[in-house]
């Protein structure tokens, strides 16, 4: 459970926008959404491979 402390003086509105930020670091909603469809193991290694050379080229051509 999400605690959320309002501090003296602090409006509603940044107080739901702290807690939306700590909600999103859960990673409760994507969970839940990753688990509405089941996606194939051989789908999910290869989306895996792929954001990794993705992510390898970036760091690559960062070097330059």
């Amino acid at each position: 459970m999400l605690i959320i402390n309002i501090k003296e003086n602090e409006s509603i509105d940044k107080a739901l926008k702290r807690f939306k930020k700590k909600f999103e670091k859960t990673g409760v909603l994507k969970a839940l959404r990753s688990r509405t469809s089941f996606t194939k193991p051989s789908v999910k290694r290869r989306s895996e491979v792929i954001h990794a050379s993705y992510k390898q080229k970036m760091y690559a051509n960062d070097n330059y």
